[in-house]
Parts: structure tokens; C-alpha cells; sequence
């Protein structure tokens, strides 16, 4: 006989639905004692539970989950794309204007890199688009150090292996020779750390310069450094198959520079 599955969802996952955490910071808070479910701490992330269940954290009610949204950022080189640094260097999450609610950001840009980033407030959507499965062509502007013959941009066009990783066939322009820089356009699915950075390096480039300017189907145009712009719902459904109330939109000029503060979205 098949044991019937709990009602439900996990507790975690109900959390970060909510905007509240990701789901690891989730399960973080529990073992913290930060959690009650129905008047009880719970102290393990093992649970399902339902909307008659009554959920606080840190005594505040867990109201109903957000729909599903999602914003274009450009960030600005100098940013770590994480909610922690062990460095304690400032975080995207930290330039973020104070009105926006807690967000994620859907996959990374690494310390000096600049350009598009998809933020949401929804965990399971930005599992998804995090997929390998989904495919989606990232676009960037790459400035290399010097130049790089035809040949070599053919290695990368092919597809290279760099300390044993592979990386898959990159679409690879080249725009123009700017002085004793050159500026490529570089499309690539995976996505996997520093990707382009050790290509080039591999073929003998450096990159000091790289801006992503597309996600999938969606775009940076003309957003300025620092500015989040939320996508229309209409957007969102269209192009993920989604289907919630609409949000009015608006664009976020950047935030003002201010003493550090606590990041309110971890």
C-alpha cells in the first residue's frame, strides 16, 4: 500500500512564496527558533503545511503570498550579487531603493560585472528560470584588452574546454578596435561562473569590461546604471506562462547613498 502524501507544501517553500526569505534562509530561520506554525516553535523544516495553518515569524503573521513579479536591474560594477558577504562588501540587495519588498535575484553577476540582472519575489520562479532546461540566450558587451583574431574567436564559437570545464558553442561578434581595447557582443546559454572572463583568458584576452544587456526576452535598453524597473504583468504572463492580477509598473530612480543599513531582505 502507498502512503498518501501530506497535505500541503513545506514550510520553507510556503516562506519564501511569501517574500519572507529564500528557502534556505528559510530553513535557516527555523533552526534559529524563529518560526511558529499554529502557536508551536517548530525547530525543523520538515513540515508541510496548508493555508489553515497559522504561520508567524519572529511573532508577525505570514500573510498571503505575493503574486509572482519580477523587476529589471542595472547594476553597477562593485556590487556583490549575494544577500551575505563575508567580506562585508556592499550588496546589490543594499542599493536596492527602500520601498522595494524582498527580492531575489535570478542567477549572478559577478563583483566587476555590470549590466541587466532579474530580480523577483518569488522563489519557485526564479528556480525556474535558474534551469539549465530553459535555455535562455544572455547577451553581453564584452571590452577585451588587445584583440583577438577571427581563429581564436572560432575556438570559442565551437566551444572550449578551460581546466576541465566546458563550456558550450558561444555566439561571438566582433564589433570594433577602440584604441588598445576591443569591443566583442557574446551570447551564451549556460551561464556557469565567470564563464566568458576565463574563455577569453584562455585564448589569450582580458576582459576589463562587461555589461549584460539581455536575459531571455528580456532586455537592459535604455535603464540607467543603478535603476530597477518592474515588468509588467502582462510581460510576466506572456512571456512565463503566468497568470495573476495586474501590478501597476513604475521605474525606480537609483538609490541615494546613506549610511549602512540592515539588509531588510535576507
Amino acid at each position: 500500500m502507498t502512503d498518501t502524501p501530506p497535505a500541503g507544501d513545506r514550510i520553507a517553500k510556503i516562506l519564501s512564496r511569501a517574500g519572507i526569505a529564500s528557502r534556505r534562509e528559510a530553513e535557516r530561520m527555523i533552526a534559529e527558533g524563529r518560526v511558529s506554525v499554529n502557536g508551536t516553535v517548530i525547530d525543523s523544516p520538515a513540515l508541510n503545511v496548508t493555508a489553515a495553518d497559522k504561520i508567524t515569524v519572529d511573532g508577525t503573521p505570514v500573510g498571503e503570498p505575493d503574486p509572482p513579479r519580477m523587476w529589471l536591474y542595472h547594476k553597477p560594477a562593485g556590487l556583490v550579487t549575494t544577500e551575505r558577504d563575508e567580506k562585508g562588501r556592499e550588496t546589490v540587495f543594499d542599493a536596492l531603493p527602500d520601498d522595494m519588498p524582498r527580492v531575489m535575484s535570478v542567477g549572478r553577476l559577478d563583483l566587476n560585472s555590470e549590466g541587466l540582472l532579474l530580480l523577483t519575489n518569488d522563489g519557485a520562479l526564479k528556480r525556474r528560470l535558474e534551469l539549465p532546461s530553459t535555455g535562455w540566450l544572455r547577451r553581453y558587451r564584452v571590452r577585451i584588452n588587445g584583440t583577438a583574431s577571427e581563429a581564436k574567436l572560432d575556438a570559442l564559437r565551437a566551444g572550449i574546454t578551460v581546466d576541465g570545464v566546458n563550456y558550450q558553442p558561444m555566439v561571438v561578434t566582433f564589433d570594433r578596435q577602440q584604441g588598445a581595447n576591443a569591443w566583442l557582443t557574446i551570447a551564451i546559454r549556460e551561464g556557469k561562473n565567470r564563464e566568458i572572463r576565463r574563455a577569453m583568458e584562455a585564448i589569450g584576452a582580458t576582459v576589463n569590461r562587461l555589461i549584460r544587456i539581455s536575459y531571455g526576452p528580456f532586455q537592459l535598453g535604455q535603464l540607467k546604471q543603478g535603476a530597477v524597473e518592474e515588468l509588467k504583468q502582462r510581460v510576466v504572463r506572456d512571456q512565463l506562462g503566468l497568470s495573476d492580477k495586474p501590478v501597476p509598473t513604475r521605474v525606480r530612480k537609483p538609490a541615494k547613498k546613506s549610511a549602512p543599513k540592515p539588509n531588510r531582505r535576507r
